[in-house]
């Protein structure tokens, strides 16, 4: 069944480490075409950029930051050039930067949690659009976050309401694709021990599992089933709009 999706051409945001990193290598292994995106970690995009090609894929590496539209459509122009066009895009790049209260959270850091969260989806898919469609089979995964279901943990308010947000223009974009061919969907972690939770206190970590049913915390490679799921046609071609929840069973929407 997912032999259709080899030759396909994808590019992955934030895919030098954790979980676009699991997702990338997963895509090549399936013999798709993946455009490996870095910033700051532009070694370790290119040692993803190995391993994909390794696992039978062909790969290419973009660096740059998506907080910037011009920046995305550049790393998209990129993408397409060394692919040859674009079938799947995954939205993945993300952070929570720091962690702040409401009542202590600043200009800056909301604009850098929001430029990098919202504005970097917006910005990417804009880019990306004419290249999806004119394939008239594509595919777009963002991801999520629990955090934006239900709010998040002390000091994640701006983090988890701009993931909130990443779910309503999931809906939105759905919606606005739909005639064109292009599913959109959300892949939302819960607490996933990546380089992302490197900073998370451990009186969180011990929170996060205390409600987790399943009573670990996720991996990266917990979340790559969910994200070829949503981008393979014959497992998900009439899924688009939707949330799917990666996290042990801590929330059940």
């Amino acid at each position: 069944m997912l032999e259709e999706l080899k030759g396909k051409r994808a590019l992955v945001t934030g895919s030098s480490t954790g979980i676009g990193a699991a997702v990338a290598r997963a895509l090549g292994a399936l013999g798709v075409h993946v455009a490996v995106h870095g910033n700051a970690n532009a070694d370790a995009a290119r040692t993803v950029a190995q391993e994909v090609k390794a696992a039978g894929g062909k790969a290419a590496v973009v660096i740059g930051d998506v907080s910037h539209s011009i920046e995305t459509a550049r790393i998209v122009d990129e993408a397409v050039a060394a692919l040859g066009g674009l079938d799947i895009l995954i939205n993945n790049a993300g952070a929570i930067l720091e962690r702040v209260t409401n009542a202590a959270f600043d200009d800056e850091m909301y604009d850098k949690v929001y430029d990098l969260n919202v504005r970097s989806v917006l910005s990417t898919t804009k880019a990306a659009f004419p290249y999806l469609k004119a394939g008239g089979q594509g595919a777009i995964v963002n991801t999520g976050s629990i955090a934006g279901r239900f709010g998040g943990f002390a000091g994640s308010t701006v983090y988890a309401s701009a993931k909130a947000a990443v779910h309503s223009i999931t809906r939105n974009a759905a919606r606005e694709f739909a005639p064109y061919g292009i599913r959109v969907n959300t892949v939302a972690p819960g607490f996933i021990t990546t380089p992302f939770h490197d900073e998370t206190p451990e009186s969180v970590r011990q929170a996060a599992q205390a409600q987790i049913p399943m009573n670990r915390l996720g991996t990266a490679e917990d979340c790559v089933g969910a994200y070829v799921f949503l981008v393979a046609p014959s497992m998900s071609g009439y899924i688009t709009g939707q949330i799917i929840d990666v996290n042990g069973g801590q929330l059940m929407p």
